[in-house]
Order: structure tokens, then C-alpha cells, then sequence
């Protein structure tokens, strides 16, 4: 573990870690953790284990046990509003959602008539519409993805409405769209870009967009804040408005106006986190080989 596990620079973040902060590790048997989320309707986590080809669940009562595998590469993953479980599959080149009874239905898999590249990760808004992310990570590492020339010509983050299907982009000006999340009240969205991991001078960078056009499309695009070190992979938000983000060096959690307040800091590089337990004051943080959780003093936001 880091000589210093915490890092406060603001009373903020003071009051968010609580007088006596422990990180806790759960577990190491990962290749790398990623697609970290709490599924409220079974009290359950699920890690996204890609390298190895599989999703792992992890509760109090039992630990950790596979969940799904073969998983088709699963990288990032949500739940909707019904409780069911919807990943990214960066080999499938699919979003796809897991019935109550096991069954998996194909969400999206393809746009304008050509195979998406390989979906990252995943939010779904309060209206039901998903909205995910489509790098090309996929073709660029065969070793978990499919290594295929990608048939679309761009790098896009897409919104599905799923009683119909319907696919739309909603923006393509980025280099490889990663991590994404709105605001508790919805009205902003942030997204990940993290296209130095193909280039020093790539971005590392969080955008924020506003929510326009009835929730359906994004606006005003800024930087929210750049990232060192590494880049943003999965974040997260709580009620407040604070971002914990994973980085090169564990969780750094930002306020609503962009400032660094403080960082919780992994021995290996984050990958993706989520608040759970019944409570939602608990931060899982996949972190490479490792899973780790946190009890804080504030509360996930959720839809």
C-alpha cells in the first residue's frame, strides 16, 4: 500500500473520507478490474475481469465467484432502471443487457449499416435512453479485443432509446471517448477521453457537455479537468456533484467547479469504481489486479 493512502486538499474532502478512513482490499485475483458496478436489486458487485475473458461477482455474504464466462470481452457495465445488468463488449463489439432469467438481448451492435468498433462504457439516464461509448481499443489490442479495421470512420459516444432501437451519435469530437457519468441532476454529462494511451500528447482529459433538446443531445462542450497521471478511465459521481475518478494513481475526486479536493490513492492503476452496499456510501475501486472498497461519508448518486 502507498505511504500515503490519502491525500486532502480541501475540508471537503475531509468530511466526505470521515475520521478514520480505511481501504479495504477484497480481493487480487484480477488480470485487470474494470466495469466496476453494484447491482441494488441482488445486494451484488460486478467486476469486469476483460483479460481474462469474464465478468466476477462479489457480495459481503459469499466473496468472489464468476458471473458470467465467456463474457465477449465485457468492459464496462450499468444497470437500468428495471435492475438489469447492461455491459460493453469490447470483443462482441455489443451492448447487451441481461434478462432476469439470464437470457442476453443485443441493445446495439451496430451503426448506419456498419459494426460498432468496440463499446467501452455505459450510463443510463432516468428516461431509460443508454448512452455509451465506442473507442477503438478494440482493434488496436487484439489480446482482448477482436483486432478487426474498425467500420466506422469515427470514434463516437452514441444514446440508444431502447423500446425502439433507435441509435443516434451524439458526438464525435473526440480522439478515444472512455469513462461517462451526469450530473445527480442530469443536466451535465461528463466524458472521458483517454487517447494518450496511444500518444504522450493524446488527450487525458474529462469534457463536460450540457443536456439540451429534452435530455436527448449534449451542448457547450469544455474541459473539465485534465488528468495526471495516466488518464481518466471510469468515474463516478455522488449526490453533491463530486467526481471520483480513477487514475495512474488510484482515485481523484473532483468538485462540481472542477477543483482536485483530495485523492485516495491504490497501489496499482484504477480502472473503473462504483458506490454500492444499501447505503451507497461505499466506493468499490477496481484497480488492476486488486478490488478494494472504502466507506465515506457521502452518498452515490443514482438514478
Amino acid at each position: 500500500m502507498c505511504a500515503q493512502q490519502f491525500e486532502v486538499f480541501a475540508d471537503e474532502f475531509a468530511r466526505i473520507l470521515g475520521p478514520a478512513p480505511e481501504l479495504k482490499l477484497l480481493s487480487s485475483e484480477f488480470k485487470f478490474a474494470e466495469g466496476v458496478c453494484w447491482v441494488a436489486r441482488g445486494q451484488f458487485l460486478v467486476v469486469s475481469d476483460f483479460p481474462n475473458n469474464r465478468i466476477m461477482k462479489w457480495s459481503p455474504q459469499e466473496g468472489l465467484s464468476v458471473f458470467r464466462q465467456p463474457s465477449d470481452t465485457a468492459n464496462g457495465n450499468t444497470v437500468d432502471r428495471e435492475g438489469r445488468i447492461l455491459s460493453c463488449l469490447t470483443r462482441g463489439r455489443a451492448v447487451v443487457r441481461q434478462e432476469l432469467n439470464g437470457s442476453l438481448t443485443t441493445l446495439a451492435d451496430q451503426y448506419r449499416g456498419a459494426r460498432l468498433t468496440s463499446p467501452n462504457d455505459i450510463v443510463v439516464k432516468s428516461d431509460g435512453s443508454i448512452w455509451f461509448t465506442d473507442p477503438d481499443y478494440g482493434f488496436l489490442c487484439p489480446d482482448f479485443g477482436h483486432g478487426d479495421k474498425p467500420e466506422q470512420d469515427r470514434n463516437r459516444l452514441y444514446r440508444v432509446v431502447p423500446e425502439t432501437g433507435e441509435i443516434t451519435s451524439v458526438c464525435e469530437e473526440f480522439d478515444k471517448p472512455n469513462g461517462l457519468a451526469f450530473s445527480p441532476d442530469e443536466s451535465v454529462l461528463y466524458v472521458g477521453d483517454t487517447g494518450r494511451t496511444h500518444g504522450e500528447f493524446r488527450p487525458h482529459h474529462i469534457m463536460a457537455f450540457d443536456v439540451v433538446n429534452g435530455g436527448a443531445a449534449i451542448a457547450n462542450p469544455h474541459v473539465f479537468t485534465v488528468i495526471e497521471p495516466w488518464v481518466p478511465d471510469g468515474f463516478r459521481v455522488d449526490v453533491q456533484g463530486n467526481l471520483f475518478v480513477t487514475t495512474g494513481d488510484g482515485i481523484q475526486v473532483f468538485n462540481a467547479a472542477g477543483k482536485l479536493i483530495g485523492k485516495i490513492h491504490t497501489p496499482e492503476t484504477a480502472g473503473n469504481c462504483s458506490f454500492g452496499m444499501p447505503d451507497r456510501q461505499t466506493l468499490f475501486i477496481g484497480a488492476t489486479t486488486s478490488l478494494w472498497s472504502i466507506r465515506l461519508q457521502t452518498v452515490g448518486a443514482h438514478l
